[in-house]
């Protein structure tokens, strides 16, 4: 029907070039025909807009991808700067304690950590090639963090203060009152041993090593008294203190080097 019509608005073009009688017949049967074509075009139109809608839309989704690998990638690099800045804080308080020590230190940084409820141990990145010895002091920013037992050619292990293993001689550090502080296998409690109940220690005062046995150096800040409970009719006092060191954060370590240590080394490195 549409092609009838089609040929015979055609036909009516014909004769309207040559007469103007069937003019109004022409527009008439224009008029019955114009529905028809936009009828026809119909589905390539719909057609054409679908296309170009899907384009569009594939164009969106495309860019949207592109911008959320760019988020992505700008994300891990704000992450990154935030660790090396964190980092860098790090080292300079860890330089800042350096600078109030009396030996040569070296700095290591912790590669392992190897803890268990009854054990608390970490692995360094330097060793023997680096001059460490077992028994060496070992201090994070805060204060004293362990001493080295193991010391292999470029990495060494570390015995945390806080191990029940460990125990390290120390002073009150406002008055000089001496005991032994003991790990306790929790992070965040030391202990002292056999203190008498007439010594003269106080919640806050501060503990540092005392120098005694010669394994660890005067003078290293130790941890913190947090409770005394005393009982008179025990023989000694129950006290509690907080280690200064952190223990389960510290990710640079300052190794410590005593002037004997320093002597012999240097002297390796001039032979």
């Amino acid at each position: 029907m549409l092609l009838g019509l089609a040929l015979l608005s055609m036909a009516l073009a014909t004769l309207d070039a040559y007469t103007s009688y069937l003019r109004s017949t022409r527009a008439l049967v224009l008029q019955l025909v114009t529905p028809l074509y936009y009828l026809a075009e119909a589905p390539y139109t719909i057609g054409n807009n679908l296309n170009e809608s899907l384009s569009t839309r594939e164009k969106l989704l495309a860019q949207l991808e592109r911008q959320r690998e760019e988020l992505l990638a700008l994300s891990h690099t704000a992450q990154r700067y935030r660790t090396l800045k964190a980092d860098n804080d790090r080292m300079r308080v860890l330089l800042g304690s350096k600078a109030k020590l009396p030996g040569s230190v070296l700095i290591a940084e912790i590669v392992s950590v190897r803890s268990t409820p009854s054990s608390h141990q970490v692995i360094i990145d330097k060793g023997a090639a680096d001059g460490l010895q077992i028994g060496q002091a070992v201090l994070d920013a805060e204060g004293l963090f362990g001493q080295l037992v193991e010391v292999g050619a470029t990495t060494s292990r570390v015995l945390l203060l806080i191990d029940k293993d460990h125990a390290v001689p120390v002073q009150v550090t406002r008055n000089g009152a001496r005991s032994i502080a003991g790990g306790t296998g929790s992070r965040d409690s030391l202990v002292l041993e056999n203190v008498p109940v007439s010594m003269d220690i106080t919640v806050g005062d501060l503990l540092e090593t005392s120098g005694l046995g010669g394994r660890f150096p005067v003078g290293y800040p130790v941890a913190e008294v947090m409770s005394v409970i005393l009982d008179e009719t025990a023989a000694f006092a129950e006290v509690k203190v907080r280690p200064l060191a952190r223990t389960n954060q510290s990710r640079f370590l300052l190794v410590v080097f005593t002037a004997d240590q320093d002597r012999i080394n240097r002297l390796d490195d001039n032979s």
